[in-house]
């Protein structure tokens, strides 16, 4: 029978949860107050009290609501969950775990009650029938999203990663914008060129994402999977040679220098040495190349995943890649002869470029690991290089690279123009004359003096190229050798030698 006094209760406790759906915690406060000083005995009113003091952090009131609460008998099973949580939320383990036993006959047809439940158990440590729990809501359940990321991500920890792959999976196919339940699931297991998500990964970049922190997890599941099927060595296995197009097809244009290399290797100052030439524009950090291959090479549709990107890449007449280019690049005023083109990351291109542009000047630079290492570790990049925010990763990366830029300096011979940044910063002039010789540039006194260059820099050395060329940065890494000793562990693992300059 709906009386004055009961309409009166849901009245005050509909305001309370209107409150609380606003993030209004002192409104929500006051309608409760009014409420249960009323009526005591609404057993609701309770319940959401304690929800609300658990997520203010007021563990102690919290569990207050929740006994007052069950004070009153037969309580609803969501009361009997919230007890649980406020139990474990105020420390007392024990009376937790009991609790947790004592609801668990009373949840058997609210499968939503025993998906929490399940939550609770695995923060109390048992993982092993958190996920029983978990799987017996599914059954009931199974369009659930966030049910199968949870018993997911349990199930991976009990080490079933087969069933926890089916159900990221499903948490995917039910709530594609889950971009956490992507991560996860690249890290699973190794993954092989012939069973990875990267096509599916990649399109969804290509698709966009809103927001950073979707970006970040798909940015960092690509790179992990990247790692596994390592197309540093498709690269070198299918760019054995290199052979140029044809002269023709590049002739009367300006020629393209291509500075590349890791990020914070040194390719900025290259990039200001040679654009203090008469004869040299930059162009920055353009994506044309990259572009161009896709274009050539990727075919209708989505890209298709790296591995079947690199086989087709090959198969391309390089004349058609650097005439794409061409193109592209034909949108920049450029009233020099030369145009720099500064993409650190060109450098898995680099046969491509000497085939589809044989009038291109190649110029790799390369600093010591462990120096290029701190160099991005310490870097919060704007956009791109997942792998530089973990030390292990990040050696592997430099690994991998390491060994992609032995094969073109092998391959490409006296095409790629090899700078060392050490070398460089240490004889200035001498290097700067062999750089712009090797460029079949004259010499330009302003060369020597790159932080003059009254051109922008837009990249993450934008402060230190405005400083004449100096050696400091050169050891500066030694200062932190200790916390980077995973780096170092990380690079012998890969063959990589930490102890010289070159």
């Amino acid at each position: 029978m709906n009386t004055p006094a009961t309409a009166s209760a849901a009245n005050l406790h509909q305001a309370a949860r209107a409150a609380m759906a606003r993030k209004d915690a002192r409104a929500a406060r006051i309608a409760l107050a009014q409420l249960l000083d009323r009526y005591p005995e609404h057993a609701p009113g309770w319940l959401t009290a304690s929800i609300l003091e658990l997520g203010l952090g007021q563990p102690a009131r919290a569990l207050q609501a929740a006994e007052r609460g069950l004070a009153l008998g037969s309580p609803a099973p969501a009361l009997l969950v919230q007890h649980v949580r406020c139990l474990h939320e105020a420390g007392r383990l024990q009376q937790a775990r009991q609790a947790a036993r004592t609801a668990e006959p009373a949840l058997a047809h609210h499968p939503a009650l025993l998906h929490e439940l399940g939550n609770a158990w695995a923060a109390l440590g048992d993982q092993d029938h958190a996920a029983r729990l978990l799987a017996r809501a599914a059954v009931e359940l199974p369009n659930d999203p966030a049910l199968a990321y949870n018993l997911a991500a349990l199930l991976r920890y009990l080490g079933r990663f087969e069933e926890a792959e089916q159900q990221l999976n499903q948490a995917i196919a039910l709530a594609p914008s889950d971009w956490e339940a992507y991560a996860t699931r690249s890290q699973l297991r190794v993954q092989t060129p012939s069973q990875n998500h990267i096509a599916e990964l990649e399109s969804k970049l290509s698709l966009g994402i809103p927001g950073w922190a979707g970006a970040v997890q798909i940015h960092y599941a690509l790179a992990k999977e990247y790692d596994d099927i390592d197309a540093i060595n498709q690269i070198i296995a299918t760019f054995r040679t290199c052979e140029p197009a044809p002269a023709a097809s590049i002739a009367n244009t300006p020629v393209p220098i291509f500075v590349f290399g890791l990020p914070r290797s040194g390719t900025t100052l290259i990039d200001r040495i040679l654009s203090s030439h008469a004869e040299v524009m930059s162009h920055g950090e353009l994506n044309d190349f990259p572009a161009a291959v896709i274009t050539c090479a990727g075919g209708a549709g989505p890209p298709p995943p790296k591995g079947e990107m690199i086989r087709r890449a090959a198969a391309v007449p390089p004349a058609q890649i650097g005439a794409n280019y061409t193109a592209r690049v034909a949108r920049l005023p450029t009233p020099t002869a030369y145009f720099i083109d500064k993409l650190p990351m060109n450098y898995l291109y680099a046969g491509l470029i000497a085939a589809a542009l044989p009038h291109a000047c190649l110029i790799h630079v390369s600093r010591h690991p462990m120096a290029n290492g701190y160099g991005m570790y310490k870097t919060l990049f704007q956009q791109g290089y997942p792998f530089s925010y973990d030390l292990d990763e990040l050696g592997q990366y430099i690994g991998a690279y390491t060994r992609l830029a032995a094969h073109w300096r092998a391959v490409l011979g006296h095409r790629l123009i090899s700078i060392q940044y050490e070398t460089l910063v240490a004889n200035q002039e001498s290097e700067t004359r062999r750089l712009l010789q090797a460029c079949g540039l004259p010499w330009h006194a302003a060369c020597l003096s790159p932080h003059q260059n009254a051109a922008p820099s837009l990249t993450q050395s934008a402060v230190q190229v405005r400083r004449p060329v100096y050696t400091q940065a050169v050891d500066q890494w030694r200062h932190y050798e200790q916390g980077l000793a995973p780096l170092a562990r990380s690079l012998r693992a890969a063959g990589v030698t930490t102890n010289s300059t070159s």
